[in-house]
């Protein structure tokens, strides 16, 4: 090489990293984490198909059927920190196997209740122990996947929870309808059993020597973006979790079968699942502030379809764009998440979990009235509006956040 070659190759600036194509992560490890997450949202979105079938064979009203599912999301959010503070200290599989032995007693319960007040009880407990096993699995991930990638596993995840969703509104609405909405409990409850003892297989990460009890939240809410981004997850889990629930019951307002009105609710699983896979190649390419964009828009036009028209082609539009808007702007939102407080990661994702339930729970249970008197309309246009400030105070929030 002569000297002009030389200093032409002292003068070239350096080529970027590489940067991985697969999460460092053994797809074995990874498909029980999909499993775990697949069964939680399994077991917290079955019940939607079914609101209106329970409460008329219990004798009781939607607002107090209702109860069930906003008192799941409640409890599902509150036990959020609970569990993450669990993770850190005794470690994310052991406490995944924990609280998926607790579900499954209550999901059995949930089987055999007698009347209204126990099935609330049974799903309250439900949805504290089923609140474990998203938030250790995505902290799993933050545990061993760079950051570099690390919204490709988390996208992964996201198709299993899809999954689950859509799985569990396709069989909860025609299991309900043609044999029994109890055995819709059941199924969560027998795949929690077997995965509480398939889990054994997983292997714990390494984490921090646990400190003072109380030493991760201290950690987590000293971070002003750690504020922020809950405040983000409160209205997001207000917007779509909590006025998802009404699809179902607006569609059965106009006539429809609990099996219709649970086949078009799967297909927001449907749409996650398939917007997942484009959002796994964008990674990288489109940044973080143009998938919520592109997300919130999806929202707010599949409310605003829905507040024209409740008939079965706009319930099918809505949902399949509702689902494509949660994989371009929660993934997104989420991998933020798992980034803000490394030292206390599994708390930090479990407050970003309660403020996304909490909203869930308070949106779908101040719905329940409007939605007696079968005021959907109303609802979903409430929905599309609120779409616009969450996907402003997210876009602007992830572009300066500069950790």
């Amino acid at each position: 090489m002569d000297t002009t070659d030389s200093a032409r190759t002292a003068a070239a600036p350096p080529a970027p990293p590489a940067i991985p194509s697969a999460p460092a992560l053994p797809a074995a490890s990874l498909r029980l984490l999909r499993a775990a997450g697949f069964v939680s949202n399994f077991d917290r979105f079955c019940i939607t198909p079914m609101l209106l079938l329970i409460g008329t064979q219990l004798g009781v009203s939607l607002p107090t059927v209702m109860l069930a599912a906003s008192g799941y999301f409640l409890a599902y959010g509150l036990m959020q920190p609970v569990w993450g503070l669990a993770s850190d200290r005794l470690g994310r599989v052991r406490v995944m196997r924990m609280s998926l032995a607790g579900a499954a007693v209550a999901a059995l319960c949930s089987v055999v209740a007698p009347d209204a007040a126990v099935l609330i009880v049974a799903r309250v407990a439900a949805g504290a122990f089923f609140a474990a096993s998203i938030a250790a699995s995505i902290t799993y991930i933050g545990d061993t996947v760079p950051a570099a990638v690390r919204q490709r596993p988390l996208s992964e995840l996201m198709t299993a929870f899809a999954l689950g969703t859509a799985v569990a509104t396709v069989v909860a609405g025609a299991l309900a309808h043609y044999v029994s909405w109890r055995l819709v409990f059941a199924l969560p409850g027998l795949i929690a059993a077997y995965l509480a003892l398939a889990l054994r297989r997983l292997p714990e990460p390494p984490r921090a020597a646990p400190g003072a009890l109380l030493a991760p939240f201290k950690v987590v809410l000293r971070s002003r973006w750690q504020w922020y981004v809950m405040a983000v997850a409160l209205l997001e889990g207000a917007v779509l979790l909590g006025f998802l629930t009404y699809i179902a019951p607006a569609l059965e307002a106009q006539g429809a079968s609990a099996t219709l009105a649970g086949a078009v609710s799967a297909l927001y699983g449907v749409g996650s699942m398939a917007a997942s896979q484009t959002v796994k190649r964008l990674v990288g390419r489109w940044t973080p502030v143009r998938l919520i964009v592109a997300g919130g828009v999806q929202m707010a036009l599949a409310f605003g379809v829905a507040a024209a028209s409740r008939s079965v082609p706009a319930l099918v539009a809505c949902t399949l764009l509702l689902g494509g808007g949660w994989s371009f702007m929660h993934s997104t939102i989420q991998s933020w998440a798992t980034g803000l407080s490394p030292a206390a990661r599994a708390t930090g994702v479990a407050m970003f979990g309660l403020a996304l339930y909490v909203g869930s729970a308070l949106a779908s249970a101040l719905a329940a009235g409007p939605a007696e008197h079968h005021a959907y309309g109303g609802l979903f246009l409430t929905a599309a509006i609120l779409t616009v400030p969450l996907t402003v105070a997210a876009a602007v929030g992830r572009a300066r956040y500069r950790g």
